[in-house]
């Protein structure tokens, strides 16, 4: 195990955050603070675009009824069923057409970490490139045409603890060359 894993005074605490980011599937009923939702979208909007386009958009939902539409659309969302925050990340095309993906994923990662940060636990649904899926969400949240849905995070506190774990494999690093 990294020695990175056990909590060592040494690791800085955002190495200690990115660890510590899990997927988290259970919530307990408390809803998210306001506060937290503003410092989780700046943390988002911190995130690195090329160009400095910056094409995301946000959709932040918090209506039980809205957040249970979500879940029953999304086959591995039912999660949201539970979740009192949902934040979808789109991308505008209008603004960037090119690395929308890239920047929203960015922003997404971004996301993750601060609600790690904040004591808070996320997972990721993925909704782009599927078809029906993106018209779903375009559907349930009124999305525009020129915005398009990466993906779902939803939030909430967590009701379940996961332990800090790397993921690292000697096996896919390449040094110098293939």
């Amino acid at each position: 195990m990294s020695t990175l894993l056990n909590k060592d005074p040494t690791v800085p605490p955002l190495i200690q955050t990115i660890f510590a980011r899990r997927s988290i599937r259970k919530y307990a009923g408390e809803p998210v603070s306001e506060t937290d939702v503003k410092t989780l979208l700046e943390a988002a909007m911190a995130a690195p675009s090329s160009s400095n386009r910056k094409p995301w958009q946000f959709v932040v939902v918090t209506e039980r009824q809205t957040l249970d539409s979500l879940a029953e659309a999304h086959p591995y969302g039912k999660m949201l069923f539970e979740a009192p925050l949902c934040i979808a990340v789109c991308g505008d095309l209008s603004i960037s057409e090119r690395v929308w993906i890239q920047d929203c994923s960015a922003a997404t990662e971004n996301l993750l970490l601060a609600v790690t940060a904040l004591g808070l636990g996320a997972v990721w649904l993925g909704v782009y490139p599927v078809e029906g899926r993106v018209s779903d969400v375009r559907r349930l949240l009124g999305i525009p045409g020129e915005v398009v849905p990466l993906n779902l995070i939803a939030i909430g506190h967590p009701a379940e603890e996961k332990e800090p774990r790397t993921q690292y494999d000697e096996a896919r690093v390449h040094r110098e060359q293939w």
